[in-house]
C-alpha cells in the first residue's frame, strides 16, 4: 500500500522549529498596476552583491552566488517556502511504497520551458541520466551536488538509485536502493533545477553560460565580474507573475561600494553589508533593512590531510586560542550568535548539550605542547575575498584570529583568492586552514553534515574541505538517512556531534542572521533562510 505524500512529509520533514550597471539600467518604467492600484509591475531590479557567480548550470555549482541567479530561472519538483516546509512546485505531489525504496512523482501540466519546449516525465528523466551518469555526453564535471548526496556517479558501488523512469507524460518512478529518509527533501535542493533537455543538447558544455529553465525569469546575457541579467518569463504559468521586467544581479566586491551604491539610488537591494553599515540603512527614512533568519553556518576548517592538522591536540588547541565571542562582538554587530556545533541551532536535532571549547590561550599553549609544539609552528590562514553572508567581513577575521594564534607562538600568513579560484584551490585541498561556511539548502542535519564533514566527500574536489574523515561519525550520518523514525534520527544526529566537537576537524565560528538593504520602493521581497528568494512576487512601487 502506497501513503500519500504530504503525510509523509510533516513526518519526515517538517517537524523542525519554524524560523521565526547601472543607473540607466535603473530606470523603472511602470507598464501596469493591479485592480487596487497597490502593486506596479515593470521596471528593473538592481541587486548588488559581493562576487560573481560561478556558473549558470545549477547541477554544477555549491556557491551562494550561482544559486541565487539560477534559482530565478531553474524550479526543482519540491520547494521550501519562508518558514522551511516542504511544497510541491514542479511536481504536484508523490507517493512512497511501503518498502520506502520506490518513490512516485505526479508532476504538474502544461509547464513550458523558456525555450518552448515541454516540461514533462522525459524531461526529468533526461536531467537525471545527466547528473549521475559520467558516460552520459551531457554529464559535465565530477564536482556537482550530485554525489554528495547519492553516494556518487552511476556504475560506483555506493551509488543509491536503481533506475528513474517515464510511467507516462506527467509521472516518473524513482528507485532506490537503499532507505533514504530525505529523499523528497534531496529534490527541494536548488542544486536540482530542471534544465531543458534540448537547450542542454544545443548548447552541451556551454549550457554554464546559456541557462534554460521553467523559472519566473530568462537568462539575457551575462558579462563575467560585471553583471547578469535576467528577463521576465512572459509564459510563466503562475497567472501575474513575475511583476518584475528584468533582475540585473551586479558585482561590487566592496561592501562600502555596495552601501554608496544604495544610497545614491543607482542599486535596489545590497547584501554582504558590513554589519555595521546596517544601522545607517535604518536610519535612513529611504531605506529598509531585513534580517534573513539564520540558517548557516561560518567556520574556519582544518586540512586534516597535512600536518600538523592531522594532530587532533593541535587542531583542539587552535580551538581554545581563538576569541570566538571578540569575534561576533567586533564584526557582527550583534547579527550573529557564537557558534559551537556544526549546524545550526534552529534546526532539528541540533545538540545544546555540547560544551564549547572555552577560550583559553593557556591551556590551548599546554595542549600544543603535549601535541609535539612547544614553540607553535608556521603555517597558513586562507580567507575569501569577498564577503559571504556567514562571514561578512572575512580578511579581517582571519587578522584576528592570526593575532590569537601568534599569542600560542602560531606564526599564520594570511593568503586570499576571488572567490571561483578560492573554491577550486580549497576543494583541492592546496590550503591548510581556511575561512568558509554554510547556508543550508535542505531542512534536514544531513545537508549541513554529509556534504561538509562525511568521508564520503574527500575525494578531490572536495566538498569536504577539512578532508575529514572518521568512519564512526559517517557511519551515523548514514544511518540516519536509512532511518525513517524522526526521534531516532535525532539521537544519531545528536551522537554526531559529539564525535565532531572531540575531533575538531573546524572552529566553528557564528549563525548569522544576515542583514540586507533595500530601497524604500522596493516590495514584496520576503528573505528566505535558505537564501531561496522568491523574485517574482517582488515589484517596485514608484
Amino acid at each position: 500500500m502506497k501513503r500519500k505524500a504530504f503525510r509523509l512529509t510533516s513526518i519526515l520533514v517538517v517537524l523542525l522549529l519554524v524560523l521565526t550597471a547601472c543607473s540607466e539600467d535603473n530606470k523603472k518604467d511602470s507598464k501596469e498596476e493591479n485592480k487596487d492600484g497597490a502593486v506596479k509591475a515593470g521596471g528593473s531590479l538592481v541587486y548588488a552583491r559581493g562576487a560573481d557567480s560561478v556558473g549558470l548550470d545549477p547541477i554544477n555549482v555549491t556557491d551562494g552566488e550561482s544559486i541565487r541567479v539560477t534559482h530565478a530561472i531553474f524550479e526543482t519538483l519540491f520547494e521550501y517556502d519562508e518558514k522551511l516546509e516542504l511544497q510541491p512546485k514542479l511536481a504536484e505531489s508523490f507517493e512512497t511504497a511501503d518498502d520506502g525504496l520506490t518513490w512516485t512523482i505526479h508532476l504538474k501540466n502544461g509547464i513550458k520551458f523558456h525555450d518552448g519546449t515541454d516540461f514533462n516525465a522525459d524531461a526529468v528523466v533526461f536531467n537525471f541520466d545527466r547528473w549521475m551518469d559520467p558516460q552520459n555526453p551531457y554529464h559535465i564535471g565530477d564536482f556537482t551536488y550530485y554525489p554528495f548526496l547519492y553516494g556518487g556517479f552511476k556504475g560506483e558501488p555506493n551509488h543509491k538509485i536503481e533506475h528513474v523512469k517515464a510511467i507516462d507524460n506527467s509521472t516518473v518512478e524513482i528507485k532506490l536502493i537503499e532507505k533514504t529518509a530525505p529523499f523528497i527533501s534531496y529534490l527541494a535542493i536548488p542544486m536540482f533545477g530542471l534544465a531543458s533537455p534540448a537547450a542542454i543538447e544545443k548548447y552541451n558544455e556551454k549550457f554554464i553560460e546559456h541557462p534554460v529553465g521553467t523559472g519566473p525569469f530568462e537568462f539575457e546575457s551575462w558579462t563575467r565580474n560585471d553583471k547578469i541579467v535576467l528577463k521576465a518569463n512572459e509564459n510563466y504559468y503562475i497567472e501575474g507573475q513575475p511583476l518584475l521586467d528584468k533582475i540585473i544581479f551586479t558585482v561590487l566586491p566592496d561592501n562600502s561600494a555596495r552601501l554608496n551604491g544604495l544610497l545614491s539610488g543607482e542599486v535596489d537591494i545590497i547584501d554582504g553589508m558590513n554589519p555595521s553599515d546596517a544601522d545607517t540603512v535604518e536610519a535612513n527614512d529611504s531605506l529598509k533593512l531585513v534580517k534573513r533568519p539564520s540558517f548557516n553556518n561560518g567556520f574556519m576548517v582544518f586540512n586534516t590531510e597535512k600536518a600538523p592538522f592531522d594532530n587532533v591536540k593541535v587542531r583542539q588547541a587552535i580551538n581554545m586560542a581563538i576569541d570566538k565571542k571578540g569575534l561576533v562582538d567586533a564584526f557582527y554587530n550583534g547579527y550573529a550568535e557564537v557558534a559551537k556545533n556544526p549546524i545550526p541551532p534552529s534546526l532539528w536535532g541540533y545538540n545544546d548539550d555540547i560544551v564549547d571549547y572555552p577560550y583559553n590561550p593557556e591551556d590551548a599553549k599546554k595542549l600544543l605542547a603535549e601535541a609535539g609544539y612547544p614553540d607553535g609552528f608556521k603555517t597558513e590562514i586562507w580567507a575569501m575575498s569577498n564577503p559571504r553572508p556567514y562571514m561578512p567581513q572575512p580578511l579581517k577575521t582571519a587578522e584576528v584570529i592570526q593575532a590569537n594564534l601568534q599569542a600560542i607562538g602560531i606564526e599564520a600568513e594570511i593568503k586570499t583568492y576571488e572567490w571561483a579560484t578560492y573554491l577550486e584551490k580549497t576543494g583541492n585541498g592546496e590550503h591548510t586552514m581556511a575561512m568558509y561556511g554554510w547556508t543550508g539548502v535542505m531542512a534536514d542535519p544531513d545537508n549541513f553534515l554529509s556534504p561538509n564533514l562525511s568521508s564520503t566527500n574527500t575525494e578531490k574536489p572536495a566538498s569536504n574541505r577539512a578532508f575529514y574523515k572518521n568512519e564512526e561519525f559517517t557511519s551515523l550520518l548514514q544511518q540516519a538517512r536509512e532511518t525513517f523514525d524522526q526521534e531516532e534520527r535525532i539521537k544519531l544526529y545528536k551522537k554526531a556531534q559529539e564525535i565532531f566537537h572531540e575531533d575538531a576537524p573546524w572552529v566553528t565560528i557564528a549563525h548569522t542572521t544576515p542583514p540586507i538593504g533595500l530601497a524604500d520602493y522596493v516590495e514584496g521581497f520576503e528573505a528566505h533562510p535558505m537564501e531561496n528568494d522568491n523574485f517574482a512576487k517582488i515589484y517596485l512601487n514608484k
